[in-house]
Formats: C-alpha cells, structure tokens, sequence
C-alpha cells in the first residue's frame, strides 16, 4: 500500500471536492459559481498532490504550452462568468494536457472486474483502440 504524506491526502480531498463541483456545476447547467469553486479546489488539489514545484513544471513545459493556455484559459473564462464557453475551452486543454495518461488509465480500468467486461464489448473496444492510437 502507498503511504501518503498529509498534505498529500489533503490535496486528494481538496481534487475530490473540486471534481465533484466541477460535476455538480455542468449538472445544474453550467453553475458559473460551482464551477469556479470546482476549478480553485481542483488544481490547488493538484498542488498539494504532486508538490507546486511538480505542478508548475508539468503545466509549463514547453510542448504542453498549448494545452496549459486552454486549461487556464478556460479557469479564467469561467471566473470572468462564461462557463459553457469556458469549460469546452478547459475540457479540450485538459485532454490535450492528460492524453498521455488516457492509456494508462484505460490499462488499469480493463483490470478492473466489471468494468474491464464492459470495455472489452466490440464497439467500445473499438473505439477505445482508436483512441489509445490518437495519443
């Protein structure tokens, strides 16, 4: 089992929170208020996590200049009080900056019993390999 530091596990709670605002924000039609709070607490999650000194060097490197602009461009055009506009910008930057991590996260999902069933059917595992191969 991995031991986690405290301010490790207070970044897991703050990312958790942060998601489920961001989920409750886009379900109660695009709350510019719930969003904005799920935005804060998700990347301040993040920091705690992985250490802010991780955290900035993984949004600035140089490849990932592109996807950083759309993911906090898209922070900030939800806090200024657009949110569709702003969360289409922060989903799109989100799956440019993580799609490096979109097979691994898959590999481990197929592990998973019940779920590793259902990505096995025909159509998703079709479609799951084609998106493993635009990574």
């Amino acid at each position: 089992m991995i031991s986690l530091t405290d301010s490790q596990k207070i970044g897991m709670g703050l990312t958790g929170f942060g998601v489920f605002f961001l989920f409750f924000g886009m379900v109660l039609f695009f709350d510019k208020a719930l969003l904005a709070i799920g935005n804060i607490l998700f990347v301040a999650g993040l920091s705690f996590v992985i250490g802010l000194e991780r955290t900035f060097r993984f949004f600035f490197q140089k490849h990932k200049v592109k996807a950083t602009g759309f993911f906090l461009g898209g922070i900030f055009v939800v806090l200024i009080g657009w949110p569709v506009i702003g969360m289409v910008l922060e989903i799109y930057g989100f799956f440019l900056l993580f799609r490096g991590f979109f097979p691994v996260v898959v590999g481990f999902i197929r592990r998973v019993p019940i779920l590793g069933s259902i990505l096995n059917l025909p159509g998703i595992s079709s479609v799951v390999h084609k998106l493993n191969f635009l990574v």
